[in-house]
This record gives C-alpha cells, sequence and structure tokens, in this order.
C-alpha cells in the first residue's frame, strides 16, 4: 500500500539518514532551496532520535543505507547505475556499497533448499558450508556434490525476502511522490521512474530462476571469448528461490597483491576486462550490469571469472550503433559528425542547433585528449556529457544510463589493475572492428536479408493485408472480382522486393 501510513516510514528514513549525516549530502546534491534545508534539517533533527546511527566507519550516505536494511541497500545499489540522477561521484560511491550482511542460519538455508527442491540435502551434497557470502537478497553456500564430487556454489534467497521488499518498495513510491511535490525541479530526473525501475529489477532477482537464465545465455554469448568464463547454471539444482552454479576458483579482482604475488600479468588483465566489456555491449547486445571488482575473479590460468548476474544490460542493434558512433567519434575527435549523429537519432530535439551541439562536444572531448594517458577518465567525460545534454534539452536515455555507469565501473577496475591504461586506445579496435562489421557494406548486406525474410513471412497475407486496407479505405465492400488483381498485385510487390534486394547484393559485391 502507497498511503499515508509511510508517513511514518518516510519520517523514520529521513531521522536515519539526519542522524548519519547523509541528509546534508543529498540536499546538496538536489540543489534544493535553503528554505526546504532548513526545514528538513529541522524536521528530522526533532526525529533524529528515532534514526538508526549505523557504522560510524563508512560514508554518509551508505552508512545511512546500510542502517536501513537490506531494500535500501540494493535501491543504493541500484541508484549507482543512474549517474544522472546522484552524479558520477556518488553513483561510483553507491557502486562499491558494502552490502555484507550477517548471514542467517545455515538451518534455514538447508531447509529452503530440501523445500524448494524437494531433496535430501545430505543426500545431494557430500559438503554443505556456512555461508561464504552474504548480501542483501541471498547468500551463497560452498557446497559438493555427493554424485560425482564436482564443487558448487549454492544460492539462497533470504527468508520473508519477498514481503520485506515488497514493504519498502510501497514506502520508496510514496517518497519518490512526495520528493517529486516538494522539488520540482526533480522531476525531470523521474523519481518515480527511478523507483519503478528499482523494482522491475528487484523483482527479477528475487526470482533465481530469471538470473539463471541471464547466466545461461550469456555463457553462451561469450563462450568463444578466450580468457572468460561464466559458471555453468545446474537447472537441475534450481528454482525460484535457490540457483546452483559451478564453484568459481581463483582470485577477487580487487586483491591486487595476491593477484601480483600469483605471477598474473595485471596491465593484460586491465586491459582484457576493459575490451570484453566493450565486446559484450556492441558485438553481442547483452552485457553484465554489475561488473565491479566484487563480482570478477582471476583463475589460477589468468581467466576472467564473472560472478551475479541479477543485473544484465541489453541493448539493440540500432542503439548499439549509434552508441559506437559516438564512441567512434570521440576518438577520431570528429565533434561535427558526433553532433549529427545525436540528432538523427532523436537524441537531442530538432530545434537545438547543430553546430552549437558540435561545439559543446568538443568541450567535452579535448579537455580528456590533452591529458596524459593517466588522466583520461570515462568518469569526466560522461559527466560533462549529461550536463551538456541536459543544456540541450536531451532527455534521459534509459536504454543507455546502465551501459554508461557499467563503463564508468569497468574503467575503474581496468584502472585499478592497470595505472597507465590508456583507455580510448584499448577500446579503439574493438570499436572500430565492430563499425566495420555493423555500418559498412557487410551489414547492408545483412540489413537487406533480414528485410527479405520477414518480407517472406508476411508473403503469403499481403494480398489479403492490402485488400484489407482498400476495402477499410473505401468504406465499403470490395467487389470480389478484386480479389485475382490484388492478389497478384501482392505477389508484384513480393517479387519487386526480391528483386530490389539482388540488385543491392550485387552492387555490394
Amino acid at each position: 500500500m502507497r498511503g499515508p501510513h509511510n508517513i511514518w516510514r518516510l519520517i523514520r528514513t529521513g531521522a536515519t539518514f539526519a542522524r548519519t549525516g547523509a541528509l546534508r549530502e543529498i540536499l546538496a546534491a538536489l540543489d534544493a532551496p535553503p528554505l526546504l534545508r532548513f526545514a528538513a534539517r529541522a524536521v528530522s533533527w526533532t526525529f533524529a532520535p528515532l534514526g538508526k546511527r549505523g557504522d560510524p566507519t563508512l560514508p554518509p550516505i551508505t552508512r545511512a543505507l546500510r542502517a536501513l536494511g537490506p531494500a535500501y541497500i540494493k535501491f543504493g545499489q541500484t541508484l549507482s547505475t543512474r549517474p544522472d540522477v546522484v552524479g558520477e561521484e556518488l553513483a561510483l560511491e553507491l557502486t562499491y556499497l558494502q552490502d555484507k550482511l550477517p548471514p542467517f542460519p545455515t538451518d534455514i538455508a538447508r531447509a529452503t533448499v530440501e523445500q524448494e527442491l524437494g531433496i535430501s540435502v545430505d543426500a545431494v551434497f557430500s559438503e554443505f558450508s556456512d555461508a561464504v557470502a552474504a548480501a542483501s537478497i541471498a547468500q551463497v553456500h560452498h557446497a559438493r556434490l555427493a554424485a560425482d564430487g564436482r564443487e558448487v556454489a549454492v544460492k539462497v534467497l533470504r527468508p520473508n525476502i519477498e514481503r520485506e521488499f515488497q514493504t519498502d518498495i510501497d514506502a520508496f513510491h510514496f517518497f519518490a511522490a512526495v520528493i517529486e511535490f516538494l522539488l520540482p525541479q526533480t522531476r525531470r530526473l523521474r523519481p518515480s521512474d527511478v523507483v519503478a525501475h528499482f523494482e522491475s529489477v528487484v523483482n527479477g532477482e528475487l526470482d533465481l530462476r530469471l538470473e539463471s537464465a541471464s547466466a545461461s545465455e550469456f555463457a553462451e554469448t561469450t563462450a568463444d571469448d578466450p580468457g572468460f568464463v561464466v559458471p555453468k547454471v545446474d537447472w537441475r539444482l534450481t528454482s525460484k528461490r535457490v540457483m546452483t552454479l559451478d564453484w568459481a576458483e581463483g582470485i577477487p579482482a580487487n586483491d591486487i597483491e595476491r593477484l601480483r604475488a600469483a605471477g598474473h600479468d595485471l596491465e593484460d588483465i586491465g586491459n582484457r576486462v576493459l575490451r570484453l566489456f566493450l565486446s559484450h555491449a556492441l558485438r553481442d547486445g547483452l552485457f553484465h550490469g554489475d561488473m565491479h571488482h566484487g563480482n570478477l575473479k582471476i583463475a589460477p590460468n589468468g581467466d576472467i571469472v564473472a560472478l551475479d548476474f541479477g543485473i544484465m544490460g541489453r541493448i539493440d542493434d540500432y542503439t548499439r550503433r549509434v552508441y559506437a558512433e559516438i564512441l567512434y567519434g570521440f576518438i577520431r575527435r570528429d565533434y561535427q559528425r558526433l553532433a549529427e549523429i545525436h540528432f538523427e537519432a532523436g537524441y537531442v530535439p530538432a530545434d537545438q542547433d547543430v553546430g552549437e551541439f558540435a561545439r559543446a562536444l568538443r568541450s567535452v572531448g579535448e579537455p580528456i585528449f590533452g591529458m596524459d594517458a593517466t588522466g583520461i577518465s570515462m568518469g569526466q567525460l560522461l559527466r560533462h556529457l549529461f550536463e551538456v545534454t541536459e543544456r540541450f534539452g536531451m532527455q534521459t536515455r534509459t536504454e543507455l544510463i546502465l551501459l554508461q555507469r557499467t563503463m564508468v565501473v569497468v574503467e575503474g577496475v581496468a584502472r585499478s589493475l592497470n595505472p597507465h591504461i590508456n583507455i580510448w586506445a584499448v577500446a579503439q579496435p574493438v570499436v572500430e572492428s565492430y563499425i566495420a562489421e555493423s555500418i559498412g557494406p557487410r551489414a547492408v548486406v545483412r540489413d537487406i536479408a533480414t528485410t527479405l525474410r520477414v518480407l517472406s513471412r508476411f508473403g503469403p497475407r499481403l494480398p489479403v493485408i492490402a485488400e484489407t486496407l482498400l476495402i477499410s479505405q473505401n468504406r465499403a465492400p470490395a467487389p470480389r472480382v478484386v480479389h485475382r488483381p490484388l492478389r497478384a498485385l501482392g505477389y508484384f510487390a513480393m517479387g519487386a522486393a526480391f528483386s530490389a534486394g539482388v540488385l543491392g547484393l550485387f552492387w555490394l559485391i
């Protein structure tokens, strides 16, 4: 229920944010009017004793979210995918939100596994450890199958987590409505839509069958990528509240000292992380949407192992081409063409000036290219780009936000492994290869072939469709005698389309 009863939750949340010092940072980030800041502080400090204290060693906002519980932690993680809403700096802080929570008892986990899968844990597993990792939604256990001795990771949802999240999500919707009412300038950022996006993400993560499907699909699309591994899903031991994967042995990507001691080539790993991410996004249109250090391990042989597939990004073919052209425009420093791409894609309103937008984009790109390789930052570029696009009335492109945010995170991972990485030099061959495949003559041939396949599926229906259209336009039943001419017209249209396609193929070849 999203009614006024959530006022108490709002007060408790505000009190916690005030007590932890997070309220001051949030009001500043939202550029709230001074009077509203004063009123919010006065009300919140009045109720501050009702707030939770949190861990004083954490940054204020992270501290408040940790104190408020799993739903707030997950909401913070989701907000980290929206730098256009919270800013790049806070988005980066939320990305590394420490969500290691106290695990729930192993007995409950075992009971959940038995109830969900209809098995006896002792009969199926020769080993079943206590939780090795506990997060806001689920925890993971290391286990060994009795049948073949294979090591697996068993992920189990927290008890009653679905009900707890739904209660908090209802409160979030109420909070968003209050924010939009009190701070009209935030409506451009669409807080209600952000909460709705969060709800859809959480609903997906609360069904581990969907995460398993994402892991399975990701494994298929990346099967031929050397040095990249996605653990295999064991569907026999997977259900809505339980997920079983092959166990991934390796060193966490953020443990630099252990990686160096193990003899890994950190520079090569850092470069590969960035190249693989771009390949997945551009080539496949399916990429890991939460590719931070904690979700990456480095195997003993140097392979990069991906974990946690609750957040996956998808981009359609057209958007991938636009995004690649945008990256390529920055790489080539062709700002006029870069501006034209934004207008052609409809990202910038047509009433804006292309030349002025190109000049603004130059102000984004040139400072980056004037830096030493160690100073080049995708985060800086995106922060400035958000400012420019806002000035030119560009609406938030939700299909690109996760991609942009993940690229910032991946850049951070790559830079931690290879501090001297030049992201443009590493990205250039991947982007150029995709451009050649997706925009060159081969791509035109594929597009024509795809069009012909679609037309062939509708071929037998074209005469009927044409007849129906003519009848509806004339608003009178068509004489039966027109049926054959219309059918002939339909087949003629098919033949013309096929002929055009063949001629196009010969022209390209």
